[in-house]
């Protein structure tokens, strides 16, 4: 009997190496930006406590309901594939004394996973970029996160493909007030509603603000106003913002029906959107979430966040920016006769120029000792020089380098391989 074949889980794609330098590309630029406003990394474990996420993120979403993977260990203990990583950020931070008269500013990159309907962009195994900023109040560094989420799009040049739409959601308590206006609303209108509407209606109402049913949104013209409902403190909060936006040049769109799916969040929230991938769709998204920390057993603490899911960010890029340099390609092809002697050179060789070279890429040929077909290989990977090392050079203490974009080639000795391949690339 044949043994059925083995693939990869539905929603958990692989990453080939034809993708992998698009994907390099676009998180050296991200490094790049969170490393010059000083951020630091931060990575923990992709498996956590289910009681984490569950006080986190709230039992009553979409995410804890039906989108976690949770299981039992050995243990017989409940931990779960993290759906997202602020918590365990949150989590580490109180374990280790982070956060104590402290401020933190952190980054990360990892997978994450929700059991949902496989998409384009949107898979059940996805990857985030995230920052988390704590033990800063006011709108200051509510600002700054927007201006580096800014200068991502500058830098990977897609900025005229995103948008950024911004709201404050009050304090806990004036949003519980207009959660009671907003559910008695919508109880008089129960006929307009859909299935997930009528759901989230008790449990999660001001989900219901984000509904992509033309119907409810039409409904909601005439719901009362979130904006109407916000404590003193929180205008304040949201007025000095846009004022440092204003002043900063950032264009941004009010959007009174953003709350953001955690429950978490407070005062501000914002999202990057783009239309450029058929309908529009969010980039990345945060806010403040000033008493998860607390909520999570440690002292009280301010904190805003962002996050952007790598897959749709990629997709993004691909689609209005081709020209960001995705190269794959090979710089040095070391090619040599074939038997032990020359290729134990060529490798000798290919590590003198590692080592005067760091940042360029060179392949030593195995195998073959065909000369045409070396250089076939080498022009398949796209090499730029190859270096050819034979029992003659071997003797004479040389290389000869050919350079495969003009074909022209040189003999040199092996003090000045080093300079004459920089002068080349």
């Amino acid at each position: 009997m044949t043994e059925k074949k083995i693939q990869s889980i539905r929603g958990m794609n692989d990453l080939l190496p034809t993708d992998s330098a698009s994907w390099q590309q676009i998180e050296k630029v991200v490094k790049g930006v969170l490393n010059s406003y000083g951020y630091n990394e931060i990575r923990t474990p992709i498996v956590e406590d289910t009681a984490l996420f569950k006080r986190a993120v709230g039992e009553v979403t979409d995410i804890v309901e039906k989108e976690m993977y949770t299981f039992n260990d050995r243990n017989n203990e409940s931990i779960t594939l993290r759906p997202e990583i602020t918590a365990g950020c949150v989590r580490a931070g109180i374990e280790h004394g982070l956060f104590y008269n402290q401020e933190q500013r952190l980054w990360y990159l990892g997978p994450a996973f929700r059991y949902e309907k496989p998409q384009k962009g949107r898979y059940r195994q996805f990857h985030q970029f995230g920052v988390e900023v704590f033990g800063l109040e006011g709108p200051s560094i509510d600002a700054e996160l927007i201006l580096l989420t800014a200068r991502f799009w500058k830098a990977l040049g897609i900025e005229q493909h995103t948008s950024l739409e911004l709201n404050s959601i009050g304090s806990l308590d004036a949003r519980a007030n207009y959660r009671n206006a907003l559910v008695n609303f919508l109880e008089q209108h129960k006929d307009k509603l859909d299935e997930d509407c009528l759901r989230r209606m008790y449990t999660n109402p001001l989900r219901v603000l984000d509904s992509k049913n033309p119907v409810v949104q039409d409904l909601l013209d005439e719901a009362p106003k979130l904006f109407d409902y916000l404590d003193e403190e929180s205008k304040q909060h949201f007025d000095g913002l846009c004022r440092l936006l204003d002043n900063a040049g950032i264009k941004y769109n009010i959007n009174q029906r953003l709350v953001r799916g955690l429950d978490y969040y407070n005062r501000t929230v914002f999202e990057w959107v783009t239309s450029s991938l058929g309908a529009q769709g969010t980039v990345c998204g945060g806010g403040r979430y000033d008493s998860l920390v607390s909520q999570l057993g440690g002292q009280s603490t301010p904190a805003v966040g962002f996050a952007m899911g790598v897959e749709r960010l990629v997709l993004l890029v691909q689609a209005v920016n081709p020209s960001l340099n995705f190269d794959n390609s090979i710089d040095i092809y070391m090619i040599s006769s074939g038997d032990e002697k020359t290729i134990s050179a060529a490798q000798c060789i290919a590590e003198q120029l590692r080592d005067g070279l760091p940042e360029k890429r060179i392949v030593t040929n195995y195998g073959s000792s065909n000369f045409k077909k070396q250089f076939a290989k080498a022009d398949k990977l796209g090499a730029k020089i190859a270096v050819i090392i034979g029992e003659n050079e071997i003797e004479n203490q040389t290389v000869t380098i050919k350079n495969l974009l003009s074909g022209e080639q040189v003999e040199v000795a092996n003090t000045d391989i080093v300079q004459t391949c920089l002068a080349i690339l």
